[in-house]
């Protein structure tokens, strides 16, 4: 983080500061290349922008800069190059560094550090929801399966299961059994599993807390691993961690990344899965079965359940067909 508000100007510091007591590192460092982009964007195009480095901006050159400038940015990143790349977003993409932006501008704006803020003119682009990609309940046995028994994973990829099988099995049952995210799964502490109540208390977005309960299941695979863990030492600053790496040290988020990857491209004809998907399969299993999207957002960790409603839209829309069925206005007379 530090090196990225390095590239920035300075006045952008208090921005980060102003926003650490209820973001997380990771979705500051987002928003630090978001803003950095946009900054190279003026540097480039700009004429009274490309006439100095980027840390020599003022905060007035927010004031300087109208609805149009943003809007040029807008259609800048829809392909433009770095490196020698042609680097692209989409509208989802063009959404999220606009909202960076939007509420950079807001910052500064509400603290009257400038006049104007024409971010907040610019809507952001019409985004079309994705099918949402989720496991069906015989594709959720043969991934555990296959994290289970460790089929056709290659000779040294054994080697490393036979010491992280149990870890594997009960990271994975735990992203599928309670859909956390995978940032609050190895955030979690050993002290954070309450077997008395069968729940985990996890760090949401945003900094505050909740409890997750767990299944029979859940518990279980929690069981097994926390068994092998007691006998682990943990390097010096992990000895809390949960989950640990193969160096003792906490697992990172990309590490998960690669072991949901590594044990879904073993299964044959498996769609292509990432943690956030184990997410969305919790979270579909969850509806089908109470119907509840309220439930489904609380669990979720949703602040919005419109968030909630827009993911899981089509499955809403298959409740109301099926709503047909249960209402008749007159019983049907025989021949």
């Amino acid at each position: 983080m530090r090196a990225v508000l390095a590239t920035l100007p300075p006045f952008c510091k208090s921005f980060f500061r102003g926003i650490e007591e209820y973001t997380s590192t990771r979705t500051r460092l987002a928003y630090a290349y978001d803003i950095r982009l946009f900054f190279e964007f003026l540097h480039e195009r700009n004429s009274v922008c490309s006439k100095m480095d980027i840390t020599e901006y003022p905060i007035s050159i927010l004031d300087n800069l109208s609805r149009l400038d943003i809007e040029e940015y807008m259609e800048y990143i829809t392909l433009y190059q770095k490196a020698g790349k042609d680097i692209t977003n989409d509208e989802r993409g063009k959404a999220r560094k606009l909202s960076s932006l939007k509420s950079f501008y807001n910052y500064y704006f509400e603290n009257e550090m400038i006049q104007k803020n024409p971010a907040a003119l610019v809507p952001l682009p019409k985004r079309h929801e994705k099918e949402i990609i989720r496991l069906e309940p015989n594709e959720v046995a043969v991934l555990l399966d296959q994290v289970e028994e460790g089929a056709k994973l290659t000779k040294k990829e054994l080697e490393y299961h036979k010491k992280t099988r149990l870890r594997d099995i009960a990271l994975l049952t735990l992203l599928l059994g309670t859909g956390i995210r995978v940032s609050e799964c190895v955030g979690l502490d050993i002290a954070d599993v309450n077997f008395d109540v069968g729940g985990i208390k996890i760090r949401r977005k945003g900094g505050y807390e909740a409890v997750i309960y767990f299944g029979e299941e859940v518990e279980n695979a929690l069981l097994d691993y926390l068994e092998q863990r007691e006998h682990t030492i943990a390097a010096q600053g992990h000895e809390n961690a949960l989950f640990l790496s193969l160096q003792n040290r906490r697992m990172a988020v990309r590490s998960v990344e690669n072991l949901v990857k590594k044990y879904a491209s073993r299964v044959t004809n498996l769609k292509k899965i990432t943690p956030h998907k184990l997410r969305s399969t919790y979270g579909t299993t969850l509806y089908q079965e109470s119907g509840d999207i309220y439930l489904v957002a609380d669990v979720l960790g949703h602040k919005d359940v419109n968030t909630t409603r827009k993911h899981y839209a089509a499955l809403e829309d298959l409740r109301r067909r099926e709503a047909t069925k249960y209402v008749r206005l007159r019983e049907k007379r025989g021949d």
